[in-house]
């Protein structure tokens, strides 16, 4: 079942819906909250003064972030139930910002799971970070829960925009377009390694880019061999479902403003091959491939909006397994363009088919490169679980950096210092896949990957070990499981590059 969402100018307090919900501001000192815009009518419909901010605070209030409580409206609104959110302290201007919103209004979505419609008045402080944040926070996935699938999301949301509103109609679709885009990620990382599996994922890939209209290729393990994707099939060779390199691509229209490459790493399943993981969280490794799926979402999301960006997805797909076919610490691999890489970690799988297709990507002639991966645990390390750590071109790097802030999806920019690069040289090869050093993990794999990248294209990475997937407890319009990040961040930027080039 998926949420159906509407916009309205009618009147909160006399609109039909099971429930709705107002915003809180948290009050200063000892005061209680306020009502954040949008609110005016159901304030009204309780009587003059501060009754239903009053009762509000009396069942729990403060305003906090993401504090949902419940009253009962008693015939003072049309809706029988009025849900007070809390949007945590406004910045300067005294309004909350985006992500504020969008996760109020996630919050409301995972809390009222089951109720048939909502109405809701925080369309009318940010429309689009309302829609986005309701439709992600009552995603679901139930492809593999029996009887009824377990609790199923909210049936209907109505954003009550104020009278207005123009282009809300519009604004709407595009955010619904862009959850979309994050709950087909999330439904690709969350769907379980043994139904997703290079082959699979490559059908499904096929199958969502031509839905999109958009030209697919996939290369098999022979058309792999023939090419000299050394990379991807010396990854893959352990296992005995195959690689796969897929590649997605939406010409931009009529006339595109630029050419975007995106690179995306499809780890089905990694259990570390010889060089093997510890049991414990390797469950988690259902994951590994977030950037795959989030580079196919984003791909299929810029054809359905027309964007007038030219973007080509390459994703290369393997699954690490040890066996007695499983490459070796001590190989050497003959990357696709000719680099030779000595393996001395066979958990450090995904640069090496990364390589291959940064390589390939970048054969296209793309004005930039983006690529992101759940590459590192240094990741996590460095930045937590809900930070991305961004890498590359500096100037690009930031622009990404800043639009991974923007969307709330978290990234910081981080360098590719000089230093490092000897420590990735190798004894027999032009380069070692990793270094025999403890620190700066994150920044040597990004450092590995700028080997592969043309001089003088602007590229970044993105590593998304942590915020990819969330083995925590569920926080704004974020459950459980794939979260979808960063097909938010690459939207943002896509359609940047189609404003400003």
């Amino acid at each position: 079942m998926t949420t159906e969402l509407r916009t309205s100018t009618a009147s909160a307090a006399e609109v039909e819906a099971d429930a709705v919900v107002v915003g809180l501001l948290p009050g200063s000192g000892d005061a209680g909250p306020s009502l954040a815009a949008g609110a005016e009518a159901v304030a009204a419909a309780f009587g003059d003064g501060d009754e239903l901010v009053t009762e509000l605070a009396l069942v729990g209030a403060t305003g906090k972030a993401e504090e949902v409580v419940r009253l009962a409206a008693r015939g003072a609104v049309a809706a029988p139930v009025v849900v007070g959110v809390g949007l945590g302290r406004p910045g300067a201007d005294g309004a909350p910002d985006a992500e504020q919103v969008r996760r109020a209004a996630g919050a409301v979505s995972r809390t009222l799971a089951g109720t048939g419609h909502v109405a809701s008045t925080l369309g009318a402080i940010d429309l689009a970070a309302a829609a986005e944040g309701a439709l992600l926070g009552a995603y679901t996935f139930q492809e593999y829960r029996g009887g009824d699938g377990g609790t199923r999301p909210v049936g209907k949301i109505t954003l009550l925009t104020g009278p207005d509103a123009d282009g809300a109609e519009e604004t709407a679709t595009t955010a619904a377009a862009v959850a979309g885009a994050v709950a087909t990620a999330r439904d690709l990382v969350n769907t379980p390694p043994n139904d997703l599996f290079p082959d699979s994922f490559a059908r499904r890939a096929r199958e969502l880019g031509e839905a999109a209209g958009l030209e697919v290729e996939v290369l098999d393990d022979a058309a792999l061999a023939e090419g000299g994707y050394g990379g991807i099939l010396g990854v893959g060779q352990g296992s005995s479902r195959k690689p796969r390199l897929v590649r997605l691509s939406w010409a931009g229209g009529d006339s595109p403003r630029a050419k975007v490459a995106l690179v995306g790493k499809g780890i089905t399943f990694d259990t570390g091959g010889i060089s093997i993981k510890p049991a414990a969280g390797m469950d988690h490794m259902t994951s590994d491939m977030s950037g795959a799926a989030a580079v196919v979402a984003t791909t299929v999301l810029a054809a359905r909006l027309d964007l007038p960006v030219a973007v080509t997805a390459t994703v290369p797909m393997a699954e690490n397994m040890p066996s007695d076919t499983a490459y070796r610490p001590g190989d050497v691999l003959r990357m696709y363009g000719g680099k030779t890489v000595e393996v001395l970690n066979t958990d450090a799988e995904g640069r090496l088919i990364l390589a291959d297709a940064i390589v390939r990507a970048a054969e296209d002639d793309p004005d930039y490169l983006v690529e992101t991966s759940t590459l590192t645990g240094a990741q996590m390390v460095a930045l937590g679980t809900r930070t991305a750590g961004i890498m590359g071109s500096d100037a690009f790097r930031d622009r990404v950096a800043a639009h991974a802030r923007t969307t709330g999806e978290g990234g910081w920019a981080m360098p590719l210092p000089e230093h490092l690069r000897p420590e990735l040289d190798s004894r027999i090869a032009d380069l070692a896949n990793v270094t025999g050093a403890r620190w700066g993990g994150m920044l040597a794999a990004g450092i590995f990957l700028g080997e592969f990248v043309p001089e003088g294209l602007q590229w970044a990475h993105v590593d998304i070990a942590g915020p990819a997937f969330n083995t925590g407890g569920a926080w704004g319009y974020t459950g459980k499981g794939g979260t979808g990040v960063p097909v938010r961040t690459l939207w943002a930027l896509l359609t940047d590059i189609a404003e400003n080039g």
